[in-house]
C-alpha cells in the first residue's frame, strides 16, 4: 500500500470532520446569548438549538443521492459550500428566522458529510487499517469540537456581540476544506459501481496499492456482479444489516452525548460553576474527547470493534450513574460533576464515538453502502435532534439526576446488545464482511 498518498487523501476528507465537529459544538457557547438576544421562550430556544440537527437529519436522508449519482468528491464540495454559508449567515443575520435557516443549512452539511466522508475513506482504505483511517474522521470531529470550545472561550472574553464571532469564524476552515478537495481523486469503488469506469478506477487503485491492485480490482468487480441483483436496501437479505445500523445509531444518541456537547456550559453552571469557568470547563471536555479519540483510533484495529465497545460502555454506565447520584442527592458537586462528565466523554470517545462511523460504513455491500450509511446517519441525527430539543425541557421537568439516570439505563441495554448481537468486523475486507454477518 502507498501509505503516504492514502494518508494525504484521508486527512483531507477527515478535515470535513473538523467542520462537522465545529459546526455541531460552536452553538454551545452562543446559546444563552442567542436566547437573550431574541428573548426566546424555552420552546423557541429548544428549536434554535436543535434546528441544525433537523438540518442534519435532512442532510443524512438525502446524502446517498448525491454520493451515488454525482460521486463522493462532488458531494463533499457541496458540504464545504454549505458550511461556508452557514457560518457567514449566522454571524451576520439580524433576524431570528433567518438565523434558523442558516443553522439549518450547516446541519444539512453535517448530515451529508456523515454519509459521504466515512464511505469515501472506507472505500480507499485497506482492511488492516480501515478502522484507524475512518477513525481519523471522528478524530477531526473531536478536534473541531475542541476548537469550537476553545474559540468560544477566547472570543467570549469580549462581551460585545461575541456570539456572532463565535459562529462566523467557521468561514475560514470552510474555504480551506473547499480548496483541499481539488487534490483528492474520486472513490475507485464508486467509479466501478456507478460508472463502470474500470480503467479509471484501476489508475487510482495502483496509486493506493501498487503491488496488490489487481486483486483489489477483481474483488470489487466480482462483488459488484454478485450484489447487482440485491441493490435495494430494504429487502429480506439485508434485514440484519438494517437492524444493526439503526440500533447502533439509536444507542449512540440515547447515551446523552449530544445533549452534553450542546448544553455543556449550562450543565456545568447547574453543577455550581460560574459562567466563565463553565466555558473553560468545556475546553477541558473537548481536550479529553480529543485524547480519548486518539487512543481509540490506535486500538480499534488492534483489539477490534466489539471489545472496545464493551469497555467503553461499562465506563459510560458507571460515570453516568455517579453523576446521577450527585444530582439526586444534591451533594456538593461543583468540581466532581465536571470531572465525571470528562470521564464519561473519555469512555464514550474510546468506544462508540469512534466506532459508529467505522462500523456502519463497513457492514453494507458496495452496491448499497451509501444507502446503508444514509440509513444509519439518518437514524443517528433524528435521535440527536429529538434529544437536543427535549433535553432542556426534560431537565426542567424531572431534574438533572433522573435525566442522567435515564441515559445510564439505556447504556445498560446497549451493553447487552453489544455482547449478544453485535458482530466483529475488523481485519476483513469490505467485500468479505457480509459473508460473516
Amino acid at each position: 500500500m502507498n501509505k503516504n498518498i492514502v494518508l494525504v487523501w484521508v486527512f483531507i476528507i477527515a478535515f470535513g470532520g473538523f467542520l462537522f465537529g465545529f459546526d455541531t459544538a460552536v452553538i454551545s457557547g452562543a446559546e444563552k446569548a442567542v436566547q437573550q438576544n431574541w428573548n426566546l421562550s424555552e420552546y423557541q430556544h429548544g428549536l434554535t438549538m436543535s434546528i441544525a440537527l433537523i438540518g442534519t437529519v435532512v442532510g443524512a436522508a438525502i446524502g446517498a443521492w448525491p454520493s451515488d449519482v454525482f460521486g463522493r468528491k462532488p458531494t463533499l464540495f457541496l458540504v464545504a459550500v454549505l458550511y461556508f454559508f452557514s457560518g457567514l449567515g449566522t454571524a451576520l443575520t439580524i433576524n431570528w428566522e433567518l438565523f434558523l435557516v442558516f443553522r439549518f443549512l450547516g446541519g444539512v452539511g453535517v448530515g451529508i458529510s456523515s454519509v459521504a466522508a466515512p464511505i469515501y475513506i472506507s472505500e480507499i482504505s485497506p482492511a488492516k487499517s480501515r478502522g484507524k483511517l475512518v477513525g481519523l474522521f471522528q478524530l477531526n470531529i473531536v478536534i473541531g469540537i475542541l476548537t469550537a470550545y476553545l474559540s468560544n472561550y477566547l472570543i467570549g472574553q469580549n462581551e460585545n456581540e461575541s456570539w456572532r464571532w463565535m459562529l462566523g469564524v467557521q468561514v475560514i476552515p470552510s474555504i480551506i476544506f473547499f480548496i483541499l478537495l481539488f487534490f483528492i481523486p474520486e472513490s475507485p469503488r464508486w467509479l466501478i459501481i456507478a460508472k463502470n469506469k474500470i480503467n479509471k478506477a484501476q489508475e487510482i487503485l495502483i496509486k493506493i496499492n501498487p503491488v496488490g491492485y489487481k486483486d483489489d480490482l477483481d474483488s470489487i468487480v466480482n462483488n459488484q456482479v454478485f450484489h447487482s441483483s440485491h441493490s435495494k436496501l430494504f429487502e429480506k437479505s439485508h434485514r440484519k444489516l438494517i437492524m444493526l445500523a439503526i440500533v447502533f445509531a439509536v444507542f449512540n444518541q440515547i447515551s446523552g452525548i449530544n445533549a452534553i456537547i450542546f448544553y455543556a456550559p449550562r450543565v456545568f453552571e447547574m453543577a455550581g460553576l460560574g459562567a466563565q469557568n463553565s466555558l473553560l470547563s468545556t475546553v477541558g471536555l473537548g481536550t479529553v474527547n480529543f485524547i480519548s479519540t486518539l487512543i481509540a483510533i490506535n486500538l480499534i484495529d488492534k483489539i477490534g470493534r466489539k471489545r472496545i465497545m464493551v469497555i467503553g460502555t461499562i465506563g459510560v454506565i458507571v460515570s453516568l450513574g455517579i453523576v446521577s447520584y450527585f444530582f439526586l442527592t444534591e451533594s456538593s458537586y461543583n468540581l466532581v460533576v465536571p470531572l465525571l462528565l470528562m470521564v464519561y466523554i473519555a469512555f464514550f470517545a474510546i468506544s462508540q464515538g469512534a466506532v459508529i462511523w467505522v462500523f456502519i460504513s463497513e457492514i453494507f455491500p458496495n452496491s448499497i453502502r451509501a444507502k446503508g450509511q444514509t440509513l444509519g446517519s439518518l437514524t443517528h441525527w433524528v435521535m440527536a435532534a429529538v434529544i437536543t430539543f427535549l433535553f432542556p425541557i426534560v431537565l426542567q421537568s424531572i431534574g438533572a439526576g433522573l435525566t442522567f439516570l435515564s441515559f445510564m439505563v439505556f447504556m445498560i441495554i446497549q451493553l447487552w446488545f453489544i455482547i449478544k448481537i453485535m458482530p466483529e468486523t475488523y481485519g476483513k475486507s469490505l467485500e468479505s464482511i457480509q459473508e460473516t454477518i
